[in-house]
């Protein structure tokens, strides 16, 4: 894929995006919404046509192609099923309208229904499912088609939050064997971008802006946007500076310029912290401005002299709106951006370290 460009109404949907996929490697496409994940994928699939780019595969030209010609099986949002057809038949219907052999295609059929863990339910009509269930059916029928690409947008996206980490955890396994396939995942979520990917792709307004280890790039994101991206809640951003071996926060915090920032010039940056890196303590002052409950963590949004920030708090704690508390800074942790956003220094990561 090189140099893909669409642009509806001035707006770019694809800004100049050039991208190789290789076989074997399940890709995670990260993004907010309306930053041109869903595009990519239409795109690769024949649904929607750049105003300009290339297109190869096998080093064959691939644009041209219509859609019935691509060897490409997408699984969506939706749990899109035929409501009047069992299991086994969804998963066996694209076989059946490509002359798949109807004793081959139950195989096929058969062998993804028990990937996917759903054997004993073959005979069920989709309405009789969880939308769990409904989404492994499409994910099977998909696999059975034995596509040379596969294409998943967001397609936990309508489950709760618990089914959601229930199939991210089986999708490790139903990925493995998929040597001959490009995998390309879209999400909004980091944590099963970082979770799922061999390889990591940042998105934002239709262009690629990081790409790599997913472990890397959570830990050395190349500017500021991806920071906020790829950490949920986003990265906090503190304005402040380095002078005569101390760091500054906006004038109102000062203390002595941790390790990997010491070789800094003097002057103003933008200081990055994780929400997991502040804690309780005594460094600065903050307001609650909200607390909010997620799972076993309190997150905390906040107000002080050194602007907004957010803070992960473990375990469940109730804190009024308005109430006064000390936090502290793991200043090993902090990130050095410049004032245009770009990374200057990262933390140095340890063992352990990272997600």
């Amino acid at each position: 894929m090189k140099n893909f460009d669409i642009r509806i109404g001035g707006v770019p949907h694809l800004d100049d995006v050039s991208l190789e996929f290789k076989r074997g490697k399940l890709y995670t496409i990260l993004g907010r919404t309306l930053s041109g994940k869903t595009t990519l994928l239409r795109t690769i699939a024949g649904l929607d046509t750049p105003q300009k780019g290339e297109l190869t595969l096998h080093k064959k030209e691939f644009l041209s192609l219509p859609v019935w010609k691509r060897g490409v099986a997408m699984v969506y949002q939706q749990f899109i099923n035929y409501p009047h057809l069992n299991v086994l038949a969804n998963v066996t219907f694209p076989l059946k309208r490509a002359h798949v052999p109807k004793s081959e295609a139950k195989k096929r059929a058969r062998e993804v229904l028990a990937k996917v863990g759903l054997s004993q339910l073959e005979k069920r009509r989709p309405r009789s499912l969880s939308g769990g269930q409904q989404q492994r059916v499409a994910l099977a029928r998909a696999l059975a088609k034995q596509s040379d690409i596969l294409l998943l947008d967001e397609p936990l996206v309508n489950l709760d939050y618990k089914l959601r980490e229930q199939l991210r955890e089986e999708f490790l396994n139903i990925f493995q064997g998929q040597d001959d396939a490009i995998v390309i995942y879209t999400t909004t979520e980091p944590g099963e971008a970082i979770q799922l990917g061999h390889e990591l792709i940042v998105m934002d307004e239709g262009a690629v802006i990081q790409q790599g280890n997913p472990l890397e790039v959570f830990n050395s994101p190349s500017t500021i946007r991806c920071a906020e991206i790829i950490n949920d809640p986003p990265m906090n951003i503190l304005q402040g500076s380095i002078g005569g071996g101390d760091l500054n926060l906006r004038g109102k915090v000062t203390f002595p310029a941790p390790n990997h920032l010491k070789g800094l010039s003097d002057g103003p940056y933008l200081f990055g912290l994780q929400a997991a890196d502040l804690y309780i303590g005594s460094d600065i002052t903050g307001k609650v401005e909200l607390s909010e409950i997620s799972g076993s963590q309190t997150i905390l949004h906040m107000r002080g002299g050194i602007g907004s920030f957010i803070v992960y708090e473990a375990g469940v704690h109730h804190h009024s709106i308005g109430s006064t508390i000390e936090i502290e800074i793991d200043k090993n942790r902090i990130y050095a951006f410049s004032v245009d956003g770009e990374l200057i220094c990262p933390p140095t990561i340890t063992s352990g370290q990272g997600r």
